[in-house]
């Protein structure tokens, strides 16, 4: 494939994600709703609900709805007064070690909390991958459009920006990247990964390989 392009560079980057099993859509055009392209209400909504709450259900068999309830509210709660990184931190222990939630009704005090499970670390299989094409998200001022959104169990863990073969890999950093830190920070509250490239690596033997 000959991926000159930013066009041909994402499709190409689509293309690696379905081979490795994620489900893909393309999100220009999203009809906001419930029942819309993604479930958002609004595009200042990062975690896909739709996506969320059967992963935590799947994951925590016997858990109450209330008790899945809490864990969406916890990982869905609004962290912008807390720093980027303190707010990224926070999303890293709940993805690590779940979310604490009450349990209702509990007669013992050491059953009356639990752990939610936001991801399957032994079982990555177990998991929902699903990567979102041109999705828009809505900051406090500003309506920013990234590339590809990458998300587990409906939470956005991968940030891809894409730039054609001859652009300068760079720029995707300078104009982009730095520009959504701090436009739309909520989607980097949770991210674990984060892709600039232009499709190709220049080696030691600055030979490119199509990535």
């Amino acid at each position: 494939m000959n991926a000159t392009l930013e066009s041909d560079i994402e499709q190409a980057a689509l293309d690696l994600f379905m081979a490795m099993g994620w489900a893909t859509v393309n999100a220009m055009e999203e009809v906001l709703s419930e029942h819309g392209t993604l479930g958002r209400e609004n595009r200042g909504d990062v975690v896909l609900i739709r996506h969320l709450r059967p992963a935590l259900e799947k994951l925590n068999r016997g858990a109450s709805p209330e008790a899945i309830d809490q864990a969406i509210e916890e990982l869905t709660r609004d962290r912008s007064a807390m720093s980027l990184a303190q707010a990224n931190r926070e999303i890293y222990r709940l993805l690590k070690d779940g979310v604490e939630v009450r349990v209702a009704g509990a007669e013992d005090e050491k059953d009356a909390t639990q752990r939610i499970r936001v991801i399957d670390w032994n079982r990555p299989t177990n998991n929902d991958y699903f990567v979102v094409q041109q999705l828009w998200v809505q900051g406090e001022t500003y309506l920013r459009r990234t590339d590809l959104g990458g998300f587990v169990n409906g939470l956005p863990l991968v940030f891809v920006e894409l730039k054609s073969l001859h652009s300068n890999v760079e720029n995707a950093y300078r104009q982009n990247l730095r520009d959504y830190l701090g436009t739309i920070p909520q989607i980097f509250w949770f991210n674990a990964i984060a892709i600039l490239s232009n499709g190709f690596d220049r080696g030691p033997c600055d030979r490119p390989a199509l990535l």
